[in-house]
């Protein structure tokens, strides 16, 4: 043995092989031999040796000393050349290790209702609880969902279940009772006449009450509508007188005249129905109401020019040129057509009056106004009144050729040329008005300016993914992604608040748990707070751009 040698908790020290057993029994029975290590020479194979390494191992497995590992190491002649033996540092008796308390994870894949709020509405309509059974419930205020209204009362969905139960005795009794009222309704929703003429009673008595308030004039009463019902008026008119002038004359080009009276005289209906419906309130199935109706009404009125109006010129015209038939007199179709230019030119007078006043309100350029067909009635109005003067220009120019001729073949033309004239104003018509029902932008200019607004707000840093749509009779629907400060939003929140309580509140956390009910408690007023300003700002755009009827500004 050259040398070994041995730590503990005193000085380091050399011992003879001799003394190794009882050295190592005497510190492994005290627990106090931290690591010990003997270094023999390799030639060494004596019987003391291998007695001390048996020895250790035996007093190591009869001790059952708890944590006591004996490590050796050989050679390539498996001759033991190193013995460890190892025990673990024991924590002191006087130190009681710290406690950590263990946090449940959120499970976001999971379905969690018992925090969910409810309001009283929903609790004694879904769960059939009375006022009565809802008072001893806790309750929560939470912020009104509707702009400038006051807090609404709700409680925790777990408390109105467990009220249910008890006030029905059992789930089961309560579902039962659930389908049996749902039966009942479904029988009396069966009386339809009913229901409709109770909602139309209620749209009616919303309207009035609207208009009582000061709310500009809505449907038949507006701009748009006393032009489309001056235009019904003339053009049946026109339709009667040149029927009859047909009747006496038989001239295809008074034939188209008289069609083109009639499409316009129905067209115009279906353009009234469509500005009365658009003003309709908006119901659980139409949550963005009915505004796109006139768009509708000016689609179907320009797919009618165009089948009615154009097709049946196109034909009558045709029949004329396969089929010429002698001439009448003319002098009651001259008079009659005379009467349509002057009528014609004076709804045409009305409704280019009525287009003038919406681009002056609009700020937009006349032509501009018209492509975009930004009020679709009055544009199907000024157009169909300009492709009947046009018409009548036409009819009788053609009638006239046929006259001096005494050839029926110009007045076939006219019918055609007549019906060709329709055929490009209900196409410009259809266009403008898919175009419209499909979703348009509105100007630039315009979408610049209300952005600007939105973001010089002291709350806003910065905006994205911004959208405005026209939605029809000047109404936009606007959407933007916006990213709040949070600081600014934080400093708002600190300023209602005394700083000195809510130091006091510090203070007094020690634990993880008031740790978590103090930001528990103002992480959600600071999301109630981000809501409010939310409400403030989209109410602050509407103030600002009227024109805005729906506002959607989601956080980013």
């Amino acid at each position: 043995m050259k040398r070994w040698s041995y730590l503990c908790y005193g000085s380091p020290g050399s011992i003879h092989q001799n003394g190794l057993l009882s050295y190592i029994e005497r510190n492994v029975i005290n627990r106090h031999l931290k690591t010990s290590t003997t270094i023999f020479e390799k030639s060494d194979t004596s019987k003391n040796y291998k007695k001390s390494i048996d020895t250790v191992e035996k007093l190591t497995k009869a001790k059952s000393v708890s944590g006591i590992v004996v490590k050796t190491e050989t050679d390539e002649n498996n001759v033991v050349t190193k013995v460890t033996i190892e025990k673990p540092q024991a924590a002191p008796k006087n130190e009681v290790a710290p406690q950590v308390k263990k946090r449940l994870l959120i499970d976001f894949s999971a379905s969690y209702t018992e925090r969910n709020f409810i309001t009283p509405m929903r609790a004694m309509t879904e769960y059939l609880l009375k006022q009565s059974d809802l008072e001893t419930l806790p309750k929560v205020l939470r912020r009104s969902p509707y702009e400038s209204e006051p807090p609404i009362t709700v409680y925790y969905r777990k408390d109105v279940e467990a009220k249910a139960i008890e006030v029905w005795g059992s789930r089961e009794t309560l579902e039962k009772e659930l389908l049996r009222r749902e039966l009942d309704r479904r029988r009396y929703e069966q009386d339809v006449f009913t229901v409709k003429r109770r909602l139309r009673n209620y749209r009616r008595e919303m309207s009035h009450k609207r208009l009582k308030h000061g709310v500009e004039e809505l449907g038949l009463r507006t701009r748009s509508g006393r032009v489309v019902l001056t235009a019904i008026g003339i053009n049946g008119c026109n339709f009667i007188f040149k029927l009859c002038a047909w009747f006496y004359t038989g001239s295809h080009s008074l034939f188209s005249e008289c069609i083109h009276s009639l499409a316009d005289t129905v067209n115009q209906l279906i353009l009234a129905y469509g500005i009365h419906k658009s003003v309709q309130i908006a119901d659980p199935d139409h949550p963005y109401g009915y505004t796109n109706m006139r768009y509708v009404s000016s689609l179907i009125s320009g797919v009618g020019i165009f089948c009615v109006g154009s097709g049946l010129s196109f034909y009558h015209g045709v029949v004329g040129i396969m089929d010429p038939q002698p001439l009448h007199d003319f002098f009651w179709a001259y008079f009659v057509l005379g009467g349509a230019v002057v009528s014609e030119g004076a709804t045409l007078m009305v409704a280019l009056s009525a287009i003038r006043k919406g681009a002056k309100e609009a700020n937009m350029p006349l032509s501009e106004y018209v492509m975009r067909s930004s009020d679709p009635s009055v544009n199907v109005v000024l157009l169909e009144d300009t492709a009947a003067v046009a018409g009548v220009v036409v009819a009788a120019s053609c009638m006239a050729i046929s006259q001096y001729t005494g050839n029926p073949l110009p007045d076939a033309i006219g019918s055609i040329l007549v019906g060709t004239i329709l055929g490009g104003v209900a196409s410009f018509i259809i266009l403008s008005n898919v175009g419209a029902l499909v979703g348009r932008s509105i100007p630039q200019e315009q979408l610049d300016e209300i952005n600007s607004v939105l973001e010089r707000d002291f709350m806003i840093r910065a905006i994205h993914d911004v959208k405005g749509i026209d939605i029809g009779s000047n109404l936009i629907r606007y959407k933007a992604e916006v990213d709040f400060d949070g600081r600014a939003l934080t400093r708002s929140y600190l300023e209602k608040h005394d700083l000195n309580v809510l130091l006091e509140d510090i203070k007094k956390i020690e634990t993880i748990d008031n740790v978590e009910a103090f930001l528990l408690k103002h992480g959600e007023n600071i999301v109630d707070m981000l809501g409010g300003e939310i409400d403030r700002i989209e109410l602050k755009l509407r103030k600002k751009f009227p024109q805005i009827r729906h506002c959607d500004l989601e956080i980013l």
